[in-house]
This record gives C-alpha cells, structure tokens and sequence, in this order.
C-alpha cells in the first residue's frame, strides 16, 4: 500500500475561487500539526492486521508570499506474513494566486527509496499543464483545476456561507501526478469541542473554537464518468484558521484515524502585499 496524501485541501459545476493577495479570503494559520495515526477498520481482502504510525503537517506562508507545504506520513503496516514500514515525505509550494504549484514527494518502504516525483504543474485559462523531472521527464496536459490551498480557502468560503454540499476538483501531485480528482464535500453544522474532546489538550488555546465537520470523497477523472465509488475518502473538523483535526482516512478495504496530538502555531506574516 502506497501512503496516499492528506489534503484539504477546479470547480466543475461552479467557478473557481481567486485566490489574489486582493482577496478578502480567510488568513490560514502557519502551523505545524502532529496526528497518532491508528487502524480504524481493515476488511479480509486488506490483508492488513494492524497500523500505527504519524502524521507531521507543516504549512506556512500568506496570500502575498505563497504557500509552502512540508508533509511526512510514516506508517507501519503488519500483515499475517509481515510488517512494512512506509514513509512518505512531500514538500509543495504554492504562488499566493493558485497559478503555479511545485511538488515534490519521497516514497520509502522500510527506508529505502521506492519512489520519487517531482514537477512543477501551471494554471492558465486553457487547463492544467503538468511539467515532469521525476521518475521521468516529460509533460501532462490536464484540464483546468485548483491546487490545495485554492480547494481549502473555497472550502472555507462555502462553509462560511452555509453551503453544505458541493462538487469541485483538485491537483494535488501526489501519486504520479498526472491526473485530477473530483472531489465531493459535505459541511456540517459549525459547532464547538466539548469538554471531553481528546484533542482539546494539544488544541491549547484554540479549543474554544468553533469547527466544522466535513466529509470529502475523491474520484479519479481519468476513469470517465459514472464512477459511483471514490478512491478514498477523508473527514475531518475544520477550523476556520485551516487547522483540521480529527481525522478518519477511508481508502475502501480499510480505514485510519489521526489525532491531532502536538500543534505549535507560527507568527502570521504581517503588512501590505508588494506590487
């Protein structure tokens, strides 16, 4: 098993959100956020009879300067036959206006290299073009869409406005890098942690915020239409900070959830955007 992405991350039946230093959109706040992953469920065709592992999610950066992405998802995975290690380490940056994205991601199984992709995907109005280096050089040509941080401001945006329901895409880099996901997102109502939340220690400061529940199903274009069931599925809370927590990760045969265990908040980058 390939660790897959977390992310939160191109409308198809509406426009896409701008993300412009000139929008008033929500200020995301740098952190840095640590999940206790556990297996949540595992089907007999998994094979799989225990998980654990962790999560680091690192973001930084404004609307002005770009966003930068540092992401490791280490897992150890035991079977009836075995147990694997895998580690999966991501860096992506993001220009503040969604138009260029850079990505690279490690892929090690038990500490050794298993896989490398990096590139450097552009936006413009004709579509997505995807620029290769590794595993191999070359080019992609995929239709218009919106990268992580884009697809977590609409988020907010829609949540925001009291939509609950709606129908959008996303190119993240991960895998092979070379397709883009419809994703379906349902929003719950706001609400705040109670007492007995356990994340509310490593919340610290921020537990007496407001949250929403959100649930995202991702599908795979390249497979045409009609496709009923999603690749994976992800639910979390959301904050309106973009702090997301709570976890349940659901790739079909089985399924894991992340708590969030240690967050640290950096300082927010401060002044007018530079013309």
């Amino acid at each position: 098993m390939r660790a897959k992405r977390l992310v939160l991350l191109a409308t198809l039946s509406t426009p896409l959100l701008p993300l412009t230093p000139a929008l008033a959109a929500p200020v995301l706040a740098p952190h840095r956020a640590v999940y206790d992953l556990v297996l949540d469920q595992a089907s007999d065709r998994s094979g799989i009879t225990g998980l654990s592992g962790r999560m680091v999610y690192e973001f930084n950066g404004s609307a002005c300067e770009g966003y930068t992405v540092k992401f490791r998802f280490v897992t150890q995975i035991a079977t009836s036959e075995n147990t694997r290690l895998t580690d999966q380490q991501t860096t992506t940056f993001e220009d503040g206006e969604g138009k260029t994205f850079s990505f690279v991601t490690k892929s090690f199984v038990d500490q050794n290299l298993d896989r490398e992709v990096k590139g450097t995907a552009t936006r413009d109005a004709s579509g997505l073009k995807v620029a290769l280096e590794k595993p191999e050089a070359g080019s992609v040509d995929l239709a218009k869409t919106q990268f992580p941080t884009q697809h977590l401001v609409e988020l907010i945006d829609k949540a925001e406005k009291g939509e609950t329901f709606y129908e959008t895409s996303l190119f993240d880099g991960s895998e092979d890098a070379n397709k883009v996901m419809t994703t379906t997102v349902i929003v719950g109502k706001k609400s705040e942690a109670p007492d007995t939340d356990p994340e509310r220690p490593a919340l610290a400061a921020l537990a007496k915020d407001k949250f929403w529940p959100v649930d995202i199903a991702y599908f795979d274009e390249s497979k045409g239409g009609g496709e009923e069931v999603p690749e994976y599925r992800i639910s979390f809370k959301l904050h309106e900070n973009g702090l997301t927590r709570d976890l349940v990760m659901d790739y079909g045969d089985f399924s894991m959830t992340g708590k969030l265990v240690n967050l640290s908040l950096f300082p927010v980058p401060q002044g007018e955007c530079k013309p």
